[in-house]
């Protein structure tokens, strides 16, 4: 099962920073995401979604392979890949992966203008390690799906990772 987690950051920058540190962190096995993405308050309001993986190119490409199949019973090919891929992307961009993209938007809507949320989905991890890892970037845990314990233990240690940090 994997836990949510949304850290609040002051910039798209930052939040970005501690993803692209996290899935190093991944790379050395000491934390698995299932998702992570990033949710920027533009300065006009609205909320822009960065997320790590596109439903849409992989659906287009299936829908062309598909596409491209069918067209060959008809004898029109290029047709066949065209409209796959257009059915396709379309298919890919409806689809929601990961983390909910509303839940994102409507979380997103507290930032202030030019803020960010990283969200993440942890599958696993070593929370001694990673933590020492993305606390000097800051940020406000403003979520997650763990107990009220576990949430209060781990607000605790990024706490005192902060303040060793600042010494």
């Amino acid at each position: 099962m994997s836990n949510l987690i949304a850290i609040a950051y002051p910039d798209v920058a930052t939040a970005t920073r501690v993803r692209d540190r996290l899935l190093e962190l991944q790379r050395e096995r000491l934390i698995i995401l299932a998702d992570a993405a990033v949710a920027e308050k533009k300065p006009d309001g609205k909320i822009k979604l960065h997320q790590l993986n596109s439903t849409t190119s992989g659906g287009a490409a299936t829908g062309t392979l598909w596409g491209g199949l069918i067209g060959m019973l008809f004898l029109a090919p290029l047709l066949g890949m065209a409209v796959g891929a257009a059915t396709g992307a379309a298919a890919g961009a409806a689809t929601d992966v990961g983390v909910n993209d509303a839940f994102m938007r409507d979380l997103g809507q507290r930032l202030q203008p030019g803020g960010a949320a990283l969200f993440l989905l942890v599958t696993q991890s070593t929370p001694d390690k990673v933590i020492v890892e993305v606390a000097p970037f800051g940020g406000e845990i403003i979520q997650t799906s763990l107990s009220e314990e576990a949430e209060a233990d781990l607000r605790e240690a990024v706490r005192h990772v902060q303040a060793v940090a600042e010494q």
